[in-house]
């Protein structure tokens, strides 16, 4: 019984998510990292003269208190208590894992859709994406909220727990301090294409292995849940690469081909327009109802990782407790 407690954490914290999710009015470790990298970020600028080497010294910083802070909060737990230990990883770990929040916020775009209330669809879609949303018709409303829940399958659930599985919450939180970072001063524009260089390439190197495992989940999970499972390998190998990141089109083009839908396409940034590729097959119009679908997909590779995480867990650490 033993060797399965070093899993408890992983377990306990995916199913508080489930359960309630992010409690808003109190305080949330990554609310906590955004502002440690904009209070950084304006240190940055006025202290380096290279925002190169700034960017670095931001992106060292941010991990290393990030994952600083969570190891001694949980070694003074486990040193009082083991069960206090437990108790403390598994909100840490619930925290660091954002399925119902993912899913409730694309819902709310949902149900605005089936409304047919567009200004409200585009406010609440506004919330989970990045690009401009005002230039938006129902069926882009409906493929940006789509793509933000495939991508976020990896970097906001998946991708987490495989760390999680590693390292606990502490290097969990490293992955979220990286993830944070890279949405925050991530971009290729010219105020960040300097200053977060170093968070972007961190965040492409620690993503690569999980998005592509997340991608072979998310066929897995649309076989077992009434969607084209061997079309979405078919769209994963042929387009995976369509994109400027090298893991962002990894679970959008898994998507795609699950749900036969087409994804991706030119978007606006800051007013700028962005030419990308398409993703996946113009099989079929896309609907309100591949909102909850793609949700479907998100929980059940959820719940694949949480698995071989929680397995891995007990391998590594098991022994020693």
């Amino acid at each position: 019984m033993r060797f399965f407690i070093p899993a408890l954490p992983l377990v306990i914290g995916f199913i508080l998510d489930a359960a309630i999710g992010d409690p808003y009015s109190l305080p949330h470790p990554v609310r906590l990292i955004g502002r440690l990298i904009s209070a950084l970020e304006g240190f940055v600028r006025k202290r380096f003269r290279s925002l190169r080497r700034g960017g670095v010294f931001l992106a060292v910083t941010v991990c290393t208190v990030s994952a600083a802070v969570p190891a001694a909060v949980l070694f003074c737990c486990y040193r009082l208590n083991i069960i206090l230990g437990i108790a403390a990883e598994s909100v840490l770990c619930c925290y660091l894992t954002a399925a119902r929040c993912l899913c409730s916020e694309s819902m709310k775009v949902y149900r605005a859709v089936r409304e047919n209330d567009t200004e409200k669809a585009r406010k609440a879609v506004s919330m989970i994406v990045g690009r401009d949303t005002d230039v938006l018709d129902r069926d882009g409303i409906i493929r940006a909220t789509v793509e933000t829940v495939a991508e976020n399958t990896s970097d906001g659930v998946t991708a987490p727990l495989f760390y999680m599985g590693i390292g606990g919450a502490v290097l969990g939180a490293l992955y979220k301090a990286v993830n944070t970072m890279d949405s925050m001063i991530g971009y290729r524009n010219e105020k960040y294409s300097e200053l977060g260089r170093a968070a972007a390439k961190l965040d492409d190197v620690l993503n690569y292995i999980p998005s592509r495992i997340t991608a072979v989940l998310m066929a897995a999970s649309a076989a077992l849940s009434g969607l084209d499972g061997r079309n979405a390998l078919r769209i994963w190998k042929r387009d995976r690469r369509k994109h400027a990141s090298p893991n962002s089109a990894q679970t959008e083009a898994a998507c795609a081909g699950a749900l036969h839908v087409r994804l991706a396409g030119d978007a606006q940034y800051f007013g700028e327009l962005h030419r990308k590729p398409y993703i996946g097959d113009d099989d079929r119009e896309i609907e309100a109802a591949d909102i909850p679908r793609a949700n479907r997909l998100m929980y059940g590779s959820s719940v694949f990782m949480l698995v071989a995480a929680a397995v891995l867990r007990c391998i590594i650490y098991g022994g020693l407790v």
